[in-house]
Formats: C-alpha cells, structure tokens, sequence
C-alpha cells in the first residue's frame, strides 16, 4: 500500500495528467456503453413491469365479460386461470433464453428472432419472424380499432346523456381513427424501445384507472340488483340466449378472447432488452413477469366475473364501449379517455419490435446511405430533436397502412379472437419451451420432455378452436355489416 501511494506521488505532473485522462475516458466509455458495445441499458423491474402490464392489460380486458358470459361460472373462471398459469410459465423459460447459451453469462440476443436464431436456427427462424411481426401488425390494428371505439364511446355517451338511452347515438368510428393515428404519427418518431419507459408507465397507470373504473361500476351494478341479467353454470343458454351452433363458435372465439388477454411473448425479448445487466436479465425478467402476470390477472379475474354477474350473458363484447353503462356518464367518459391514452402508448411498445427490425435491415443492407443512416440535429430552443429521414417516412407509412386496414375491419370481438388464436401457440408456447429443451439439452422422450410437449400440443389445439371460431365470426360480421348503423359488438 505504501509503495502504492509512493508511486502514485512521484509521478510526474504530466503523467497524472495522462492517467487521469485514461482513467476519465475509461469510465465515460463504461458509464455510456454495455459489455458488448451497445448503448448502455437503464431499465428495472419497475420498467419492465409497466411495459408488460401496458402490454398485457389492454383491449382484451374489455371482452372478458362477454368471454365469460359464453363459458360460464365454472369454466370461465378456470379458463382464466390456465392461461394465467401458462403465460407465467412460459415467460420463465423465455427470460432464460435471452442469453446463449448461458442465461446469465451467454451472448446477448436482442430480438426474439435472435434468440429462437441462437437456439434453434433453420427455417424456425423465418417461422418465428412470420408469426411475431404478423401478429405485432395485427395488434397494430386491433389497437386503431379499440382506440377509436372508445373515443366514438365519448361522443355517444354524451349524445345518450343529453337525449336518452333509446336515442340514435351512432358515432363514425373513422375520424376517431384518424385522429388516433395522428398521435401516432409522432410518438412513432420515438427512436427505440429505451426511450418508451416514461410512456409504458403511463399507459399502465391509465390501464388501471379504466379496470378500477369498470370494477366499480359492474359492482354497482350487481348491488343494484336486476332480474333482466341471469348467469348461468355454463354461460349462454342454447335455445334461449343462442342456437347450438353459435353457442359451439362463440365458445371457441371466447377461447381466443382469452388468449389475447394475456399476449404480451411477442414483445417479452424487446423488453428484457433494456434491462440492466446486473443482476442477471432473467432474473429481473422473471420477477417482472411474476408481477405483471399476478396484477392482469387479478384485475381480469375481477373485470371478467363482476362483469358477468352485472350483464349476464346480455354481457357485451365491450363492457365500457357496448353501453352495459350509461351513468354516471362522466365517469364513463374518463373511462374511455384512460382507454384511449392506454391504447396510444399500448401500440408503440408493440410497434418498436417492428421499426428495429425493418430499420437495422436497412441499415445493414445500405450502410453507406445517409437517407438511412444519418441523424440530422434540430436545436430548439428547450429542446433538440434527432430526425431520420427514412425513419420519419416509413414509420409515417406503417401509421397510415395500419389505420386504413382498421378502417376496412372495425370489427371488435372477432378481430381481436383471431389475433389472439394466432400469436398465442406459436409465440406463447410453442417455441419457449422448443428453444428451453434445446437449451437444458432434455432427453428426447424422458417424463419432463413428454410433460412439455403435452402443453404444447393442448395448446395448439386450443388455438385452432379459437381460429375457427373467430373466423367464423369475422365472416358472420362481414356479411351483415352496415357501415352507418355502426360495427357490431361494439
């Protein structure tokens, strides 16, 4: 220690200087950059939470009711919870798998490409692709159409307000849209998923608001009491409520209503992305997962059986849009408001996945292009603004593509069933637990290999049943569509 400090003393003034220029440039290049050169990432479980309770609670809270009116007191119920069980279980060995081989100490991946790449490689790599940034489109639109819907709600609950529950309120979903892809159009230009910690943190606290604000009016409603609104054991009556035919579909679409509740494995790599590195990323991961997965399914436990028991199975597809409530008409209101910013901030952390991914194609592909590349500084006077040229255009087009596809298919339920029926197999189980046997190298045929692939196989089954059943409704809503008389199960 004194030959330390003796040395450190005899130098001369101008190799202090050296040393501490090293040293200062060492630690400005530590505190700015990741072990693997990349930016350095900032996030927590607090973050990583909003971003998955943003993605989790969002429209398909609104169709629990209507789920649960079709499968009934005991399956309903149960149902919830499988998929709750499910989704949590899965997100574990998908968080182990950010890292290869290694969880804690493997090389990074920072898409969900990348890690089925890691661990799988071959055409399940281009499979993978095709099912994420299909579904991430999908939701894309999904979230114009409920966005829009709950502003539309805005306008009619006013109208009902001022001239009666039994008035012609119909509100054109369309200019709603527009003004939702506006705001989309510049968050749009936030430049990756790092920066959307602020916004995933207040569309969570607007996911709770408008999930408190319709547990509070379902529960006064069931204290009310009203003999209109029977429940049953197995939901929808045949004969009295439904055919036995739509009761077979409509319990299939509710399966898949379900499954898009709880779809957020499309964006869980992106998200554990921005975690930092110590402690370890799964392990951050996993407690995030722990907590967004126990707080939406309480929260839909509540909004999908209190709704129920308020509705029974007259439940509508959209208990805050569907006009289950008409007062108090401002809370109503706020409701939808809380809905909508929800939604605004809800489809950025699906949509980033898709901007990384088209932009570092680009630019892996034309590094030499300044259309592409560069950033270009414009300094305001409380603020300077990074703008990208192709960023600012094909983001812009992506809004627009998006909102003109949501204007042909405004069609809530049945939209929302089938993205859910496709992205859960695939996404959810499918290949976490494929890339978690490849990654425990589990023997082929041993008891936890059968055990995986048993869920697997129970799952694809049910997501079959939920595509066919919403498909079946997408072609039933199609065919009696009337634009002016407004969507159905709005």
């Amino acid at each position: 220690m004194a030959g330390e400090l003796h040395n450190k003393v005899t130098l001369t003034r101008g190799e202090l200087e050296t040393v501490e220029h090293g040293n200062s440039e060492e630690n400005s290049h530590h505190h700015h950059f990741d072990d693997d050169g990349r930016d350095k990432r900032t996030g927590t479980v607090l973050t990583a939470s909003a971003h998955i309770i943003t993605a989790v609670i969002g429209s398909g809270v609104l169709s629990l009711a209507w789920a649960i009116s079709q499968l009934g007191w005991v399956v309903g119920p149960v149902v919830l919870m499988l998929f709750s069980f499910i989704t949590y279980f899965t997100s574990t060995l998908l968080a182990d798998c950010y890292r290869s081989p290694d969880p804690v100490s493997g090389k990074r991946n920072y898409t969900y490409m990348g890690v089925v790449r890691s661990h799988l490689g071959g055409f399940k790599v281009q499979l993978c692709g095709l099912a994420q940034y299909g579904n991430l489109v999908g939701i894309s639109i999904g979230y114009t159409i409920t966005g829009s819907i709950s502003m539309a709600a805005i306008q009619r609950s006013n109208c009902f307000h001022r001239n009666g529950h039994e008035a012609n309120c119909y509100a054109n979903n369309n200019g709603f849209m527009l003004i939702f892809a506006s705001f989309q159009l510049i968050l749009s230009q936030i430049p990756n998923f790092h920066k959307l910690g602020w916004l995933s943190i207040v569309a969570a606290v607007m996911s709770f608001a408008y999930s408190t604000i319709g547990l509070g009016l379902s529960l006064a409603k069931v204290a009310e009491g009203n003999d209109n609104f029977t429940t049953t054991l197995t939901g929808v009556t045949v004969g009295e409520d439904v055919t036995g035919n739509e009761k077979i579909w409509k319990t299939f679409q509710s399966l898949g209503d379900i499954a898009f509740a709880y779809a957020f494995s499309t964006v869980l790599v992106e998200i554990q992305d921005t975690l930092k590195s110590s402690p370890p990323e799964n392990r951050t991961m996993k407690r995030a997962s722990f907590i967004g997965v126990a707080t939406t399914t309480t929260f839909y436990m509540l909004c999908g059986c209190l709704g129920y028991a308020a509705f029974g199975n007259k439940a509508p597809g959209n208990f805050l849009t569907g006009f289950g409530f008409y007062n108090p008409f401002w809370l109503v209101d706020i409701a939808n408001i809380c809905i909508a910013i929800h939604l605004i901030g809800a489809y950025q952390v699906f949509c980033q996945p898709i901007f990384q991914f088209v932009e570092n194609k680009c630019k892996s592909r034309f590094p030499d292009s300044t259309f592409i590349t560069k950033d270009f500084i414009l300094d305001l006077s409380f603020t300077s603004l990074h703008i990208n040229f192709f960023r600012l255009i094909w983001r812009s087009a992506y809004v627009v593509i998006t909102t003109v596809i949501a204007m042909i298919l405004p069609f809530f339920n049945d939209f929302l069933g089938l993205l859910g029926a496709c992205a859960f197999w695939p996404l959810t189980v499918y290949f976490p637990i494929e890339m978690h046997i490849a990654q425990a190298k589990i023997e082929r045929f041993s008891l936890r290999w059968s055990c995986l692939k048993m869920l697997s196989f129970t799952c694809l089954a049910v997501s079959l049943l939920a595509a066919a059943g919403s498909i079946q409704g997408l072609i039933k809503d199609v065919g009696s569509y009337k634009p002016f008389q407004g969507p159905p199960h709005e």
